[in-house]
């Protein structure tokens, strides 16, 4: 049974008054309001753009008859999958690192070496998905709507590193997938913590650096607490996300509807943009750093870069070969990869 809300007059009305979360007029002619799961802080991107981005087609799309709402800490990140399939909400979003051994076709675009902004990457991950990676079914049990990328993650520390070979030994909040294998390959002492426990984990003192995009600069407030930015041209890994939806959820919707999402909001439409709003937080994120006092942004060396880019080679194979193993020709989903964010 879906789990959103049919609204009809006054109960529409009476939603939207308490609910901020609903979007404008529109929330008055709903039909249908999704409950949307979220496990970053409310000020994040993914809660203060993404989401409302998602909200604003679904309801052009539907001529406002479908809407949502947004609810934050529901469950953490590594539990959203179960969530929805479990039916608890109508939507959310992933990161397949936080779940080891479930996701191995999704590591392709996390790999060091891309070229290419985080729109650019997100639709090239949604266009290899439809080629290659969907056989995989690795989102079994849910309806995927969209898949994207971060931009290139970097290393933040409360210390200044200013060479690769400085890393090693440092103990690294790095996530899981292949931030885990760069992790390893530079030596680090890698720990495992969602996202939203960053903060606290540098404020403590637990890790010495944290690997992440540079729209955490803001988004969880590494200004704060990891000073100083080591930064890898095309990033030391991107991290790779999904949105998705409950079945019965989807189902329910009248087909009309459900055809209009699918053909002007689901899969690249909505790739393509959250993609695009993830490259405007990295740069707020860069330019937060760039007006911090105390803040810096330290470039690796042409060497460094050198010695990089033959560990990603390394990583590259070693990701290929996994992905192979699973059913997929992953050299090919690779190649398509590199090919679409060139082309873009």
């Amino acid at each position: 049974m879906a789990k959103f809300t049919k609204l009809g007059g006054l109960l529409a009305g009476a939603a939207f008054a308490v609910s901020g979360a609903l979007t404008g007029a529109a929330a008055f002619a709903a039909d249908y309001t999704l409950t949307i799961s979220s496990w970053a802080p409310p000020t994040h991107g993914i809660n203060a753009a993404m989401w409302p981005k998602f909200i604003e087609m679904v309801e052009e799309a539907t001529d406002g008859k479908v809407t949502a709402e947004l609810k934050l800490g529901i469950a953490p990140p590594p539990a959203q999958m179960d969530l929805i399939m479990d039916g608890a909400a109508d939507a959310s979003i992933i990161f397949h690192g936080y779940q080891p051994g479930r996701f191995v076709a999704t590591k392709l675009i996390e790999l060091p070496g891309y070229e290419g902004s985080a729109e650019a990457a997100s639709v090239a991950y949604w266009r290899a998905y439809e080629a290659h990676l969907a056989a995989a079914n690795e989102h079994r049990g849910v309806k995927l709507i969209a898949l994207h990328t971060h931009g290139p993650a970097q290393l933040h520390s409360s210390e200044a590193v200013t060479s690769l070979d400085a890393i090693e030994g440092m103990k690294v909040r790095i996530p899981g997938g292949v931030g885990g294998d760069v992790g390893a390959a530079l030596g680090a002492t890698g720990i495992q913590v969602p996202a939203p426990k960053v903060y606290e984990t540098l404020a403590s003192k637990a890790a010495d650096g944290v690997v992440m995009p540079m729209e955490s600069r803001k988004g969880f407030k590494l200004t704060e607490v990891a000073q100083n930015v080591y930064e890898l041209p095309g990033g030391l890994y991107r991290g790779s996300f999904a949105f998705i939806m409950n079945e019965d959820s989807f189902a329910d919707l009248p087909e009309d509807l459900q055809a209009a999402l699918e053909e002007k909001v689901f899969g690249e439409p909505l790739s393509r943009a959250i993609g695009a709003i993830w490259d405007e937080i990295d740069a707020t994120g860069r330019t937060e750093t760039e007006s911090t006092e105390g803040n810096a942004i330290n470039m690796a060396s042409e060497a460094d870069l050198a010695k990089f880019t033959e560990m990603a080679t390394a990583i590259q194979t070693k990701v290929i070969e996994e992905v192979s193993a699973a059913g997929i020709d992953g050299q090919a989903a690779y190649d398509m990869i590199k090919a679409e964010m060139a082309a873009n």
